[in-house]
């Protein structure tokens, strides 16, 4: 299939004022500027619309917090244990849930899904794309581990009278799993080097977890608002040589040029929403901004179902409102995400190799007014205006 008489955003380089798109088995095959040598009846006639990548979502609960739905409903948080990096988000994903249709009828194609942050440590975390029915063949990749810092450990333990009930107490449970299963993970080095002299250590599903994040293979998906939070998250990251992103990153604004000089990557958001806890009350529609102008590799996200899904545009927008480049903002949802996320050699832009996640747009893909005209994921189509 060709996409012909389009305006490409490409989000890897120059936009091409009018050019088209080859689809072949569910990937981009090219991109090039002017006109097709040939097209068929099957080819699409955008017509002067704009081409660009579909939305990705680099921080959100969509499946695992099911939409209208109370405790039955809500597998996000496994608050009985401070420390869970064996939970797996995929294990809770419900993609009949209706939120995923909303998504994919505004442009998001992808989204990374998280445990909650009631724990220090949360459980793993995955990317996925948004069509199917079974998680399994939505899955990208596992992306990272949850870990979470400030308020929300605290208050959840501290309404029972366990640990921890402190941000010391948060920041030492992390570092204890954390050097468990760096110990355990040597062991098992030792005995794959020499086995007749070393023992492999006895298996432990939470080291298990977390050799993936020591092995630098993921990242360590750190939830913190304010500013000594994220300071926090950067030292015990450095302490055990794993990669950060910074969740939230809500006072990012605040020290957006250590956060510069760290070379930090962050996901900021939920936008859209209120001050709804003391650690947020330095709230800035300003924050994406600020991080960009000081080199931090910044993305938007919704935090589903803080804010639904298919506002992702809406919150990019407002980040723009607040001072980003307009084209900044739509790295934040695309490239970015998909470059802080660890999926951009799958998907984020629109060149060959990639899979393709395309959507169609008449006017500005940020405007609230906004529909895309059609959107594809993996080469099919998985909306079109007007054939709800």
């Amino acid at each position: 299939m060709i996409i012909y008489n389009a305006k490409i955003y490409t989000m890897c380089g120059d936009n091409i004022e009018n050019g088209w798109v080859e689809i072949s088995g569910g990937k981009i095959a090219a991109v090039a500027a002017g006109q097709p040598q040939k097209t068929s009846p099957e080819d699409i006639d955008a017509g002067g619309a704009l081409l660009m990548p579909g939305f990705i979502d680099a921080h959100t609960h969509l499946g695992i917090i099911e939409n209208g739905i109370d405790f039955e409903g809500d597998d996000c948080n496994e608050a009985t244990d401070p420390f869970t990096p064996q939970l797996r988000a995929i294990d809770a994903v419900n993609p009949i849930d209706r939120c995923f249709q909303e998504a994919r009828e505004r442009g998001v194609t992808s989204a990374v899904i998280a445990p909650g942050s009631a724990n220090p440590c949360g459980g793993e975390v995955i990317a996925v794309k948004l069509m199917g029915r079974r998680a399994d063949d939505m899955l990208i990749k596992n992306v990272g581990i949850k870990f979470a810092l400030g308020e929300n450990p605290k208050r959840v333990y501290n309404d029972r009278d366990e640990t921890p009930v402190t941000r010391m107490a948060t920041a030492a449970i992390i570092r204890e799993g954390l050097s468990k299963a760096r110990r355990y993970l040597e062991e098992m080095e030792k005995h794959e080097k020499d086995s007749e002299s070393f023992d492999p250590p006895e298996y432990d599903i939470k080291c298990e977890a977390l050799i993936p994040l020591l092995k630098g293979e993921v990242k360590a998906h750190f939830h913190c608002h304010r500013a000594d939070d994220m300071f926090t998250a950067l030292r015990i990251c450095r302490e055990f040589d794993i990669r950060p992103v910074l969740i939230h990153a809500t006072e990012g604004h605040l020290i957006a040029d250590i956060l510069g000089k760290e070379h930090a990557e962050a996901v900021t958001g939920p936008i859209l929403c209120d001050r709804c806890k003391p650690e947020m009350a330095n709230l800035s529609i300003g924050n994406a901004a600020e991080m960009v102008r000081c080199g931090v590799k910044t993305a938007v996200c919704t935090d589903h179902p803080e804010t639904p899904l298919q506002y992702l545009p809406l919150t990019a927008a407002a980040a723009v409102k607040g001072g980003l480049d307009y084209f900044e903002a739509l790295k934040a949802i695309t490239v970015n995400a998909a470059e802080i996320a660890g999926i951009a050699h799958r998907t984020g832009a629109v060149k060959p190799g990639l899979d393709a996640d395309i959507q169609l747009y008449r006017g500005n893909p940020l405007d609230i007014l906004s529909q895309p005209e059609m959107v594809m994921i993996d080469g099919e189509i998985v909306f079109r205006k007007g054939a709800l």
